[in-house]
């Protein structure tokens, strides 16, 4: 068995996620985790499946076969998956939105060697304050030895955007 990394983004439509799964059914493959979401009338989805070796191309042909669709399939990379010597840790930020958040975020975990695994943000109004208000929500993945350098980057770089932020596992 092989894994594989599906992406997909096309015009959200009723069906979208059935076309998907009968391409991997048809091909003899497993669905085994996915991300999905609707933005603004767009569909964008993460799928993972394991297919057996012998029919990777007929699951490629399948999925080239979804009309509207942009489909890439990638065949996961079996060391990146096992990520010996690291560590599973969450970040949740809340503030006033402004420019620069997320990179200011992102600038500092890479300069630690931390992987984000997951990333979730959203804006919406705080008309208490007069303005919008940002949340962030990560699962993270870096070298166990240097998780207090990270939080104590993370939290000078809160104190810096004047945000509200929280580093656990």
């Amino acid at each position: 068995m092989a894994t594989y990394v599906i992406t997909v983004i096309g015009d959200e439509r009723v069906g979208l996620v059935q076309s998907l799964a009968d391409a991997v059914s048809r091909a003899g493959g497993n669905w085994e985790r996915s991300e999905m979401a609707e933005m603004a009338g767009k569909f964008a989805g993460l799928v993972k499946v394991t297919v057996p070796d012998n029919r990777a191309d007929e699951l490629a042909t399948n999925l080239e076969s979804l009309d509207g669709l942009q489909v890439q399939l990638q065949r996961a990379d079996a060391e990146a998956v096992a990520a010996q010597g690291s560590v599973s840790f969450r970040l949740e930020l809340v503030g006033n939105d402004q420019p620069g958040i997320v990179q200011e975020i992102t600038s500092s975990l890479r300069g630690h060697g931390v992987t984000i695994e997951r990333l979730e943000t959203h804006v919406s109004d705080a008309p208490w304050q007069g303005g919008q208000l940002f949340e962030c929500k990560a699962t993270l993945r870096g070298p166990d030895t240097g998780l207090s350098a990270v939080k104590s980057d993370l939290e000078r770089i809160a104190g810096e955007l004047l945000v509200d932020l929280t580093v656990g596992e």
